[in-house]
């Protein structure tokens, strides 16, 4: 099995926020495999599916982004899964918009919902696909600015952004991290 956590906050108020980037790429990682994100277990919005014999679990935490290893230390009490098995979605202030990168494992790299993961399992052995941000203005708290929603120019851009994430988990799933790493860590575009 393995599992696929977008990372973000619950409710209306966050919804198209720059810090649900994690959530606005499982979401359309469901939608082009058809799976529906409903069941509500182990403190997270739940969708399951089947690929190339595999099943995959969309997860998306309803506790807070700064509380999410609560909602991965229940998801990982009761299913049987590995850290290695993990695939986390997050937004990156580190990257400019738009840019992915995927990683095999790491730091948070002081994002703290990916703090909290890791905390939770004791273990930082995760794959990781980032999707960039960018820094906010000079001037502006960084929180503020992962909680706003995104500028009109980024909102151009966000289905595309979003597509390509959800195309670099689908390549992570079936070609391996290396493959997925060539195709979508260069820059383009």
């Amino acid at each position: 099995m393995k599992v696929i956590l977008g990372l973000g906050n619950p409710g209306e108020r966050y919804e198209r926020t720059r810090h649900n980037l994690g959530f606005l790429v499982v979401d359309r990682f469901a939608s082009v495999k058809k799976a529906a994100i409903r069941k509500e277990k182990y403190g997270s919005l739940l969708g399951e599916l089947q690929q190339n014999g595999e099943e995959i679990l969309l997860v998306k935490p309803l506790t807070f982004m700064n509380r999410s290893g609560e909602a991965v230390r229940a998801l990982f009490r009761y299913r049987p899964v590995s850290v290695s098995d993990l695939i986390v979605v997050h937004d990156d202030l580190d990257l400019p918009f738009g840019r992915i990168r995927i990683r095999p494992n790491g730091g948070p790299g002081g994002h703290r919902g990916v703090l909290s993961v890791s905390e939770a399992l004791g273990d930082e052995g995760f794959f990781r696909v980032r999707v960039g941000i960018g820094r906010p203005p000079p001037g502006r708290d960084p929180t503020d600015f992962v909680l706003q929603p995104f500028s009109p120019e980024e909102k151009a851009d966000l289905e595309r952004v979003v597509s390509k994430a959800a195309d670099a988990l689908d390549a992570l799933l079936q070609e391996g991290c290396e493959r997925a790493m060539e195709k979508f860590n260069r820059v383009s575009d």
